[in-house]
């Protein structure tokens, strides 16, 4: 037996085409497939079936379309490890399927394959590999599978997966110089997906090293106005240095010469420091920097320390690297490297790129550039083992991402912002930036503001560090109205704040949406689901809403809080382990519902959405 599932719903059975052709006997199939050899709950079934309406003939009507199918498909009821089979289990039923039936199995293994060998540096083979993943795709997932909430989820997990394997090939491909190869490709990519800043900003390059400088120009601003008006954005910073580099000609946007070889980097010393600017008016965090300034100036150097700082979206945790970066900077005599490890859209920066601008910035460039990422590593390692430099990653998705970019020698630190806890032998410590106290925003309010004004105010001044639920960018953005309009009493302010909610800044947005956007399917449903409430959820209450179990919803909230979207109340009684409450900060939650306002709904039962709202207070 053989299933495609990546474009038109297909069944082959010794090569011959036999797809059921009822609509309910297509979904189940499809939901067993996409779960092969794992049991799909009845509940699960029953949801995608009726999608919250079912007959109270449900389960036995569910039992006649497994026997349909057993009989069409010639699946026993039990079978063998290399044989098909459509078995029933306690709670549900596991379609057994070998590994090469499957085309979304198969398209899994190629994906994998295509990041190994691009490890290896190996970039002929990885483009070669990530093409043949695509080349499965033979048009929308489930394209004629008429999906309830339950498939429309999985739809939607591997179309993430389907352009994260298409960007890392067009990077491949552009690495090999197929410029001229990519452009067509790439416009019609840009039309389908045209808040993608990732392929924005490679239909860019491609055009301008086709000699197509005024038409790379043109697809920037093209780019630039889809975002302002569907987002409410403007581009990455990355994206903009991209634009900058365009208008000057920047030399580094050329397509580099073949490089068989590696070179170590000669010529006259250099000291890069590529440091953003330091924030004015930076309050508060004292405990914080004294702990992350301990780890990366310790006393004693056995190992170069990495100091990883997380927090939730707008808690300061960039500005927080960055301005103890200035403070230490001058213990790093030898260099600053800063680099920005994930784009406006969420897309993660490859740790070859990254590398890349490390050694152009100790003068490795065109033939002397390594190819593959190990060779990179390997000479930013070897220039850093005998010099004290110091490393700051911005944005960091995962340790696989951020271990390549570290350097050795015992005199070197490396400072992380990341948005969840990352868990690796080389990370030193970990320090948590929790939402500013009242004393704090109070003392960002008198540092702009001027003590005069804020004492004049004072009520008012607690209820504007109240309304941003103490979280920093939310806060500095209020009080840059303030500050923008001295005839403003702070309570005029607080007034217009509690008229129309406290209005998040575009950057919290921003910051929002990369979080957001790398969720899973059914994690995004939870936090649109919390952020969409006024009052903390439990695990119990979000599993009616969402129509899972308790076990489920508390893996899903335990994720969002890892990832510092939703913040964790304690139970009042210890010995109440389902009593942990989840809720959204304020302006974060408003963020959220600008970000998702365009969003259908999640697989949500509303109904469950308004138990949830009418009981939250009570459980």
């Amino acid at each position: 037996m053989r299933i495609n599932l990546l474009g038109s719903f297909e069944v082959l059975w010794n090569g011959q085409l036999v797809t059921p052709s009822a609509p309910k006997l297509r979904r189940v199939l499809a939901l067993l497939a996409i779960n092969a050899n794992k049991v799909v709950r009845t509940d699960q079934l029953v949801e995608e079936l009726w999608d919250g309406r079912p007959p109270l003939s449900a389960n036995t009507t569910l039992q006649t379309y497994v026997y349909q199918l057993r009989k069409l498909h010639h699946l026993a009821a039990a079978g063998t490890d290399r044989a098909p089979a459509l078995r029933t289990s306690a709670n549900g039923y596991l379609l057994s399927l070998p590994d090469n039936a499957l085309d979304t199995a198969e398209f899994t293994r190629l994906a994998e394959a295509g990041r190994a060998e691009l490890d290896l540096g190996d970039l002929a083979s990885a483009a070669a590999t990530f093409r043949s993943a695509l080349n499965l795709w033979r048009g929308a997932m489930f394209a004629d599978v008429g999906v309830g909430p339950v498939l429309q989820t999985a739809a939607v997990w591997f179309e993430e997966l389907r352009k994260s394997v298409l960007e890392q090939r067009v990077d491949v491909d552009i690495r090999l110089g197929r410029h001229h190869e990519l452009v067509g490709e790439l416009a019609g990519v840009v039309a389908e997906h045209p808040t993608h800043e990732g392929f924005q900003g490679k239909l860019m390059l491609s055009l301008y090293r086709c000699g197509r400088r005024s038409e790379a120009l043109r697809a920037y601003q093209r780019a630039r106005g889809v975002l302002a008006d569907e987002l409410g954005l403007e581009p990455a910073p990355e994206l903009q240095r991209l634009h900058q580099a365009l208008l000057a000609a920047d030399t580094s946007l050329d397509a580099p010469a073949d490089s068989g070889g590696l070179a170590r980097p000669n010529g006259p010393a250099v000291c890069p420091s590529q440091l953003p600017p330091d924030m004015p008016h930076f309050v508060g965090r004292g405990d914080q920097l004294r702990t992350a300034n301990d780890v990366i100036c310790p006393r004693n150097r056995d190992v170069p320390p990495v100091a990883v700082v997380v927090g939730a979206p707008g808690s300061g945790k960039s500005a927080f690297c960055v301005h103890l970066a200035h403070r230490v900077r001058s213990r790093y005599p030898d260099g600053q490297f800063y680099a920005e490890l994930v784009a406006a859209d969420g897309t993660p920066a490859e740790p070859g790129a990254v590398l890349a601008g490390f050694l152009r910035a100790i003068g490795v460039s065109g033939t002397r550039m390594p190819d593959s990422v190990a060779e990179r590593a390997r000479v930013f390692r070897s220039w850093t083992a005998d010099r004290r430099v110091l490393v700051v990653l911005d944005d960091a998705v995962s340790t696989s991402q951020l271990v390549p970019l570290l350097p050795t020698g015992t005199d070197c630190a490396t400072l992380v912002a990341a948005r969840r806890r990352l868990a690796h032998p080389t990370i030193t410590a970990t320090v948590a930036l929790r939402p500013f106290s009242g004393g704090e925003g109070t003392r960002l309010l008198t540092e702009v503001l001027g003590a005069p004004r804020v004492r004049a105010d004072q009520d008012a001044a607690d209820e504007l560090v109240e309304l941003c639920d103490g979280l920093p960018l939310a806060l500095r953005a209020a009080v840059s109205e303030l500050e923008l309009r001295p005839h403003w009493p702070i309570s005029h302010q607080v007034g217009r704040m509690r008229g129309r909610g406290a209005h998040p800044p575009p950057e919290l947005r921003a910051s929002l949406w990369r979080s957001y956007r790398v969720l899973s399917a059914p994690a995004q449903a939870a936090f649109r689901l919390v952020a969409a409430l006024d009052r903390p959820v439990s695990a119990l209450l979000a599993a009616t809403a969402l129509g899972t179990d308790e076990l489920a919803a508390e893996s899903l909230l335990e994720d969002l809080a890892q990832c510092h979207l939703v913040e964790v109340d304690a139970p009042a009684d210890s010995g109440d382990p389902g009593g942990f409450r989840y809720r959204v900060l304020r302006p974060v939650r408003g963020a959220a519902r600008l970000i998702t306002g365009g969003e259908e709904r999640p697989p949500v039962r509303v109904a469950g959405e308004i138990r949830v709202a009418h009981a939250a207070g009570a459980g």
